[in-house]
């Protein structure tokens, strides 16, 4: 049973919603369930980043292309447009030279405060940036808010589900990465014949992936094929950016680096193309499975 996303808001008819857009899949569900909610939203597109753009119907919604090392101007223009709500969806693969960045007299004012907050992570810069743009007015709200059918179910969502091999993998991947993520490092981790072997880095899941399949001729790994990998929310995540997420290329990669299948956590973690995902996991052989955080909680 699909777990609905913590205090759902429903939108105001009138609500005027930016959706600050990087890469991938889940900027373009974000914008397609607006427009199909009845919205028109203002899509703040990052520039070599907001690849998703390609074949949408952009009269469906206002585009403000945006290159990464400007974003910080856009809060009085989004202000002044009567933006109301803002979603920060997608990824972004570079970081702008900080000698390029150019910042409003709002962002600069809160800058001590914003650089405290990256002293502490990524995740602490997260919670700083959503709560200087919440002290101008305007809500941040997290994907899974706008589009909760992208949020993971629980259980089996294959046609094969984990053996009993496989579970022991998924526990020692969930534990550790629940450990990296207590130390803000990554999301995702993989096991392999019950014990974690590979663990997610600033090159993301798609790196780990990749280095996982480069690892399956090591001498010390417990076979060529099989292994799990589990991707969790860090233990207290603003989970209204950057929430764990799969698709298709996730599978693709998964099967390429031997893997029996993928965890993630139910109702905390997204999946995009949900249909094309499961299917290509079926198509592989691999299971999918959303994991009880509560349960694994509990332990």
């Amino acid at each position: 049973m699909m777990t609905q996303p913590e205090n759902h808001p429903v939108l105001p008819r009138d609500a005027r919603v930016a959706v600050v857009a990087g890469s991938g899949a889940l900027p373009r569900d974000v914008v397609r369930t607006l427009v199909k909610g009845g919205h028109r939203p203002l899509v703040v597109a990052i520039e070599g980043e907001a690849d998703w753009l390609d074949g949408e119907n952009v009269a469906d919604f206002d585009l403000w292309p945006a290159p990464a090392e400007r974003l910080g101007l856009f809060l009085p223009r989004l202000k002044r447009a009567g933006v109301t709500h803002l979603v920060l969806a997608g990824g972004v693969s570079r970081r702008p030279p900080i000698l390029k960045v150019r910042l409003g007299w709002d962002v600069f004012r809160a800058l001590p405060k914003l650089l405290a907050a990256y002293a502490k992570g990524d995740d602490g810069l997260l919670r700083a940036v959503i709560a200087h743009i919440e002290s101008k007015g305007i809500r941040v709200l997290g994907a899974h808010e706008i589009a909760p059918e992208l949020l993971a179910p629980e259980g089996v969502m294959t046609r094969s589900g984990p053996k009993a091999s496989d579970r022991k993998d998924l526990a020692a991947a969930y534990e550790a990465a629940r450990t990296i993520g207590a130390l803000d490092i990554g999301q995702a981790a993989i096991a392999v014949g019950g014990r974690a072997v590979a663990l997610e880095g600033i090159e993301g899941t798609a790196g780990l992936l990749e280095r996982m399949r480069g690892m399956r001729n090591h001498g010390r790994l417990a076979g060529k094929a099989g292994g799990a990998l589990v991707k969790c929310v860090k233990p207290d995540q603003e989970k209204r950016a950057d929430m764990p997420t799969i698709g298709p290329d996730t599978i693709r990669a998964a099967h390429a680096a031997g893997l029996a299948g993928v965890g993630v956590e139910a109702g905390r973690s997204l999946i995009l193309d949900y249909a094309t995902t499961i299917g290509l996991a079926d198509e592989h052989g691999l299971f999918v499975i959303g994991l009880d955080p509560e349960a694994h909680d509990e332990r």
